[in-house]
């Protein structure tokens, strides 16, 4: 079998690789692989492209649109992840290790295409926040809102999730209605590639939605401006390098970074050698050390527990460690592959060497360990590595230092506030695991170390068996650290959308408001209609309709009965004094949710309908009491309307609910389903 020809996918076109294209070795035998790169891009047909061709395209569609497009994307690369295993085998990785990443990314897509199609309109501008109340009379309100940059993301990641790494960046960038440029770390782009061309070959994406750089960026960088985005992955030097381009400067271009991070697990001082959470600690310590031989920006780095349990933890995690089968990726039996490449064993090695300066080694010889079905000499083969560091205040190296593959250190801690000190020596991280089972521990660390921290992970014997674990991000949470770590934020839901978005206030009468953003606010016109809303299919209501009904007066035998009938005797609906004794009430006062029941009863039509069910309310609130004798009126007003599938869609409902004398008693957000019409 000859080279693999990793070729770069810009303007439309694949390029193949030439005479400026760097090898690429098999990470398990050491013989050449691949090769990558041209000798010259076209960088600016890649930036045209994606600007003219992909970014329109993609703001063309709604976002429950770009939700759609996401998910077909990940039910198509899910038919090729079979060969995308056996490809990432050469990239030193395991099967379990390639679903991590291959498994992974795609079901960070999947969270984003459902994500999307539920808390994002089927619009394309994104209301972002609670109206702001900018006058006295309403006259005049504020709101922000986001809408899809102009321009295009350039996603720069690292080498040890070619596939993950580039979706989990993608899915968010897609999803905001923005093209992108990927550049994956030349180590593994080949794995990338066959991704990229799967997604490419489906016809899903618009032209120019997605480009592909294997190999060097050119001067790419040197062609943004303002509107683009570029997101990193990969060490704190090539992150400052790049950073400091005088071209992103000067743009001022977004620059999201997740970077180095000597990442900590803390075992509470409420933990003894028979807790479950010793337990605990030891699985996420031996699988965190060894998954993707250790070559994740999440993987604990630095072990810290009580003094007492030093030598216990030690020898538990030692003994395991010494247990693990490594070899060949493809065999079944392996535990843990090779490291990306050579360079990346030339570079753990000197890193282990470093911090074994200043600890004691527990386990892992690097010139004495068995690797089965291949050479572990031609091979980027290492052990797992743990080291003991008896006085964790004076070291430097176990603080400063990160080797990024299969090594960790152990550390002794006097006191939580010790503990607290040593999780801060990394100088921010992405993700510090707090294994206790008593809450004051989670909470004084939280207090001591969460400004140093992007994520804290607590486990405990309650949660064990469906914790994610210590260095799974998830596309629900931020993914990201101060510091060290980089200063970025990737994930966390829409958070991560919000990266290819620009954030707007917009100022103006409820009428523009509402207008704007499709959504009908408080003092913007309501048209009446002689035929009732409920009686109306989803594509007949229009924002803003609205039926008032009423009024009804509320009887005290109302109230009583209410009261016996559901058991809610509280006084201040049934003792007159007590009730006037009460700052908030004039006297025996009806219930809110008797007022909910009553305004049902006034504005529901009765009939079969377009209306399929109700499925909720949000906002409740009970502005002002109300007294046996009232009179209560509803005005239900259309506020928002959601496609959701291809039989129903979702309105919310502005419900208001007014006494005689005009005055709102309570108001709510009413939810129900829709038939089409």
């Amino acid at each position: 079998m000859g080279l693999i020809n990793v070729h770069s996918y810009y303007a439309g076109q694949w390029t193949a690789a030439d005479d400026g294209a760097r090898a690429i070795a098999n990470a398990v035998t050491g013989e050449p692989l691949a090769i990558a790169g041209q000798a010259a891009l076209d960088t600016q047909s890649m930036v045209d492209f994606a600007r003219t061709k992909g970014g329109p395209a993609l703001r063309a569609m709604s976002f429950h649109d770009r939700a759609r497009m996401l998910k077909a994307l990940a039910l198509e690369l899910s038919k090729f992840k079979d060969e995308l295993y056996s490809l990432s085998h050469t990239t030193g990785a395991t099967t379990p290790d390639a679903m991590i990443d291959i498994d992974g990314g795609i079901g960070t897509m999947l969270v984003y295409a459902s994500k999307g199609r539920r808390e994002m309109p089927d619009g394309d501008i994104y209301v972002d926040g609670e109206l702001e109340m900018l006058s006295r009379n309403g006259t005049f309100v504020g709101q922000h809102v986001a809408t899809s940059l102009h321009g295009v993301a350039i996603h720069i990641n690292a080498f040890n999730f070619p596939v993950w790494g580039m979706l989990e960046k993608l899915a968010p960038t897609l999803l905001a209605g923005m093209p992108a440029i990927v550049k994956p770390a030349t180590a593994t782009c080949h794995v990338t590639e066959q991704s990229v061309r799967r997604m490419i070959e489906s016809g899903i994406l618009p032209d120019g939605a997605l480009q592909l750089v294997s190999g060097g960026l050119g001067d790419l960088l040197d062609r943004l401006d303002y509107q683009d985005v570029v997101g990193f992955t990969g060490s704190a030097k090539t992150a400052l390098m790049l950073r400091s381009n005088p071209i992103l400067l000067e743009k001022s271009v977004r620059f999201v970074a997740e970077q180095d991070s000597l990442n900590a697990s803390v075992l509470g001082p409420d933990v003894t050698v028979a807790s479950p959470e010793f337990d605990i600690l030891v699985k996420e310590a031996v699988r965190e050390i060894t998954a993707k031989a250790g070559q994740k920006c999440t993987a604990i780095r630095r072990i810290i527990v009580p003094e007492a349990l030093l030598g216990p933890l030690g020898e538990a995690i030692a003994e395991k460690l010494g247990k693990i089968r490594i070899g060949d990726p493809a065999l079944e039996t392996t535990r843990m592959g090779a490291l990306a490449s050579a360079a990346q064993k030339a570079d753990v090695l000197d890193k282990a060497r470093q911090i074994a300066a200043e600890c004691r080694v527990l386990t892992g010889d690097p010139d004495a360990f068995e690797v089965d079905g291949a050479d572990r000499t031609k091979g980027a083969f290492v052990p797992p590595m743990l080291f003991a560091c008896d006085d964790p205040d004076t070291a430097n190296a176990v603080h400063s230092v990160e080797a990024f593959g299969p090594v960790a250190t152990l550390m002794p801690y006097r006191n939580l506030a010790h503990a607290g000190q040593l999780m801060n020596r990394g100088r921010g991280s992405l993700v510090a695991s707090v294994i206790t089972h008593d809450p004051a521990v989670a909470r004084t660390l939280l207090i001591d170390a969460g400004a140093s921290h992007g994520r804290i992970y607590v486990n405990n014997r309650d949660s064990e068996h469906e914790a994610t674990g210590h260095g799974s991000p998830l596309p629900h949470m931020v993914h990201g650290g101060p510091g060290r770590a980089g200063g970025g934020e990737e994930l966390g839901g829409i958070r991560g959308v919000m990266h290819y978005m620009q954030r707007t206030a917009i100022q103006g009468s409820p009428d523009i408001i509402s207008g704007i953003t499709g959504t009908w606010i408080k003092g913007a016109a309501k048209p009446k209609s002689s035929v009732h809303p409920f009686t109306r299919s989803f594509d007949d209501l229009a924002i803003g309709d609205t039926i008032e009904a009423g009024p009804r007066t509320v009887t005290l035998e109302d109230i009583e009965t209410f009261a016996h009938f559901t058991g809610d005797t509280f006084y201040a609906h049934m003792d007159e004094e007590a009730a006037k004794a009460n700052p908030f009430f004039p006297g025996r006062v009806a219930h809110g949710y008797l007022l909910l029941s009553f305004a049902a009863g006034l504005f529901v039509s009765p009939d079969p309908g377009p209306v399929l069910a109700n499925t909720g309310l949000d906002g409740l609130k009970f502005m002002k009491p109300v007294s046996p004798s009232d009179a209560i009126s509803v005005a239900l007003t259309v506020k928002r309307k959601t496609r959701r599938t291809d039989e129903y869609g979702e309105v919310r409902w502005h419900v208001a609910v007014l006494n005689q004398d005009g005055d709102d008693v309570a108001e709510y957000e009413l939810h129900t389903m829709n038939e089409y019409g």
